[in-house]
């Protein structure tokens, strides 16, 4: 019996040597050219960058390396970021927003991503101020540098006059950078005396990363967010109270009496003779805020009596800042000393 003929197998169309073999090598190259490109660029970004006391790889973004000429990224180096000061110095001003605006229902969670654009920053400074500022709400890059200048310009007209130096400008705030933004903040909660403790000698490793003649150039520099209270409230001339501290110190330690506050609001109470509610404060102030709140409402019985605002902050008379309650002690002496 003779087997049923088989049909031929069929064969695969020849391709041409252009698709079998140039087509293909013309597709790889494209891809491994791309790939060349990126890996360039990378390693641009890592050898500017690459150095001692410069950041960690993972924490580089990448739209930090992709530079226009003449254009500079700052990044705080990441163990800067690690440093429990600075940890704080972000906290304490976070909670000082968040505190200020919270009639405005704003939670401010990240500082450069949530002030860059001026809108946080324009509540901010017309509930510190209380003042309106006259700007719209825009999305554009154009219309958010324009309100962050209007917004910056308000707060160097408050800054200028005292002599603070102006450590900022509207690119470096709306390109976030971290540094500018807390220069700002820094500034702001001095001027207005905010009711926080900031941390002092903060200083942070910053490397910039400028890019010119289309090659990357990094540099290092150590950046001073906070010095000392005193100093950062612009208490640079030395007074009175400078030279009885350096020649008395032993004899002051009585004014650490006042620092729950209780005597401020019983004296105050005294000399302008009339009877403090006992409701109206603490009597046996058991925390730091209730020694707050003391010294806080003695400060505004003293402007009801006509007293200039007292250049100390409560939290500093709390904090057993004897120059802080001298002052206050010497503002009442220095009105009071004649009344009968």
């Amino acid at each position: 019996m003779s087997s049923a003929p088989r049909s031929p197998t069929p064969r695969p169309r020849r391709m041409k040597k252009d698709e079998s073999f140039l087509g293909k090598l013309g597709g790889t190259l494209a891809r491994k050219r791309r790939a060349r490109e990126v890996s360039d660029l990378q390693e641009e970004g890592k050898n500017a960058i690459n150095s001692p006391m410069s950041p960690a790889l993972a924490d580089v973004h990448p739209e930090d390396t992709q530079l226009e000429e003449n254009e500079e990224r700052v990044m705080i180096d990441p163990t800067s970021k690690d440093d429990p000061k600075f940890k704080e110095l972000v906290k304490v001003l976070l909670n000082w927003i968040n505190d200020v605006l919270v009639e405005e229902r704003i939670i401010v969670k990240q500082l450069e991503e949530d002030l860059y654009d001026g809108q946080v920053l324009q509540k901010l400074l017309e509930k510190l101020a209380g003042c309106k500022l006259n700007v719209e709400v825009t999305q554009s890059e154009i219309g958010q540098k324009q309100k962050l200048q209007t917004v910056l310009e308000a707060v160097h007209d408050l800054l200028r006059p005292r002599g603070w130096a102006l450590r900022w400008s509207v690119d470096s705030i709306h390109g976030k950078n971290l540094v500018a933004i807390l220069h700002l903040l820094v500034s702001l909660a001095m001027h207005f005396r905010a009711p926080i403790r900031l941390p002092e000698h903060v200083t942070v490793q910053v490397v910039v990363v400028r890019k010119r003649e289309g090659l990357l150039h990094s540099s290092h520099i150590s950046e001073e967010l906070t010095t000392t209270t005193e100093m950062m409230m612009g208490r640079f001339e030395r007074d009175a109270f400078d030279t009885l501290f350096d020649h008395a110190p032993d004899k002051l330690s009585v004014v650490k009496k006042f620092a729950d506050g209780v005597y401020l609001v019983l004296l105050m109470g005294l000399l302008e003779d009339y009877f403090v509610p006992l409701h109206n404060f603490y009597l046996t102030p058991e925390s730091f805020d209730q020694k707050v709140h003391n010294v806080s409402f003695a400060f505004e019985l003293m402007l009801d009596g006509g007293l200039k605002k007292p250049k100390a902050r409560p939290e500093d008379v709390v904090n057993l800042d004897l120059k802080s309650t001298l002052r206050v002690l010497y503002n009442l002496f220095t009105k009071y000393k004649n009344v009968e």
